[in-house]
């Protein structure tokens, strides 16, 4: 069935999660991105959409501060925006924000609050799908990373083709009609709208998200989500496809003195004396993940590899830099190169620095990694042997 174009839509924001594994004090939505908060930041995108009005749902007693936010949001402008308080669960939520749309909307938007950094783009992109006839429409982006099918015992099952896989994103766009029916008939707990719509029996349509798109749930989502803004003013975060390639420095040092052998750029060193830190101490590896994450505006070492992460204690380069790029793909970009300079009296490197180029490059996915190495006559700390120090210089480029 299809139905005639309608530019009459609205945008309902669900706001109202607590954000427990965000740990920020406030519910998720109210937490500081800049010194503005999580919805301040969403309702700036919803807002350059141009919907014909605005519903955003939130915990109770939060009201006031949400309408005191959309004002600020908008920036002067006169816009048509009410606060409701939502359920316990998201489908109690949506409805809560239905129940309020003005009786000439047609297609209505959910979209998550979390999302704060999503382009007006795709909310374009998903209402010109719906008036072109689709009832339903989410944004997506492929998977990328290789995904696997894990039982209770933590024993791989199998490969799942990744061909075939999309990560959902919000907003999601549905005639009123029929988001209403599926609310109205639901019978088990969704963890998105385009589900509940589904097992309604309609079909869902699918668009191009962004990479900008993602949800904040965790710290490091946050940290990922401020440093973005830091790049850009806010609401016009740029997408990393728009970006052209960024390098990113970093260093590292560490001093002899830990536990057991070392391990350094990747590699471990029988006979060596170790080097201390919360993990393996590998000054190469480390100085690589805070050039890479310089470069891609994602903070630092410390910001995602803390020692508030305890499963990243005692870890060696692979986990680090896997880890890393991630990361980056996650948020848009690929390692292009990274060029490291080890400063040591010892190990000596001469013999094992092609081995060591192939084990750090192999634990970034295969891009390109050269190693040099020198003594510094003497001189510092290094010179000394009272430690090891690393300087890397990363290319990250847009996916």
């Amino acid at each position: 069935m299809t139905h005639a174009p309608d530019p009459r839509f609205a945008v309902i924001v669900v706001a109202a999660g607590s954000g427990t594994r965000l740990r920020g004090g406030v519910p998720k939505a109210f937490v500081a991105l800049d010194g503005r908060s999580i919805l301040h930041h969403a309702l700036r995108g919803v807002f350059q959409a141009r919907p014909e009005q605005v519903v955003i749902v939130v915990p109770a007693d939060h009201e006031a501060q949400a309408s005191d936010i959309a004002r600020d949001a908008a920036d002067g402008e006169p816009r048509p925006v009410e606060v409701v308080v939502g359920g316990t669960t998201r489908q109690e939520s949506v409805a809560a924000g239905l129940a309020v749309l003005r009786d000439d909307i047609a297609t209505v938007l959910i979209h998550d609050a979390a999302r704060a950094l999503t382009p007006a783009a795709v909310f374009e992109r998903v209402v010109a799908r719906v008036e072109a006839g689709a009832v339903a429409v989410i944004p997506a982006v492929p998977v990328v990373d290789t995904i696997k099918r894990v039982d209770a015992s933590g024993r791989v099952v199998a490969a799942v083709d990744r061909s075939e896989l999309a990560a959902a994103q919000t907003p999601q766009a549905f005639r009123v009609q029929v988001l209403r029916a599926a609310l109205s008939a639901v019978d088990a707990d969704h963890t998105d709208d385009a589900a509940l719509v589904a097992a309604a029996g309609h079909d869902v349509a699918v668009v191009d998200g962004d990479a900008v798109a993602f949800k904040i749930t965790t710290t490091p989502d946050l940290e990922r989500a401020r440093a973005l803004l830091a790049l850009a003013p806010p609401a016009s975060v740029p997408s990393p496809t728009a970006l052209a390639p960024r390098v990113g420095i970093g260093t590292d040092v560490h001093g002899f003195g830990g536990e057991g052998t070392l391990w350094l750029a990747g590699l471990e060193w029988p006979g060596e004396q170790a080097l201390s830190g919360h993990s393996d101490g590998d000054a190469v590896a480390h100085a690589i993940v805070d050039a890479l994450l310089a470069a891609a505006g994602l903070g630092d070492i410390g910001t995602h590899f803390g020692t508030d992460r305890p499963e990243f204690a005692g870890a060696h380069a692979e986990a680090f830099l896997a880890h890393t790029a991630e990361l980056l793909r996650a948020a848009g970009w690929r390692v292009g190169n990274v060029s490291v300079q080890v400063q040591a009296n010892r190990p000596r490197f001469a013999a094992r620095r092609v081995e060591a180029e192939r084990a750090l490059s192999a634990a970034l996915g295969g891009a390109a990694v050269s190693v040099s190495a020198t003594t510094t006559d003497g001189l510092g700390f290094t010179g000394r042997t009272e430690g090891v120090a690393a300087f890397a210089t990363a290319l990250v480029l847009p996916l």
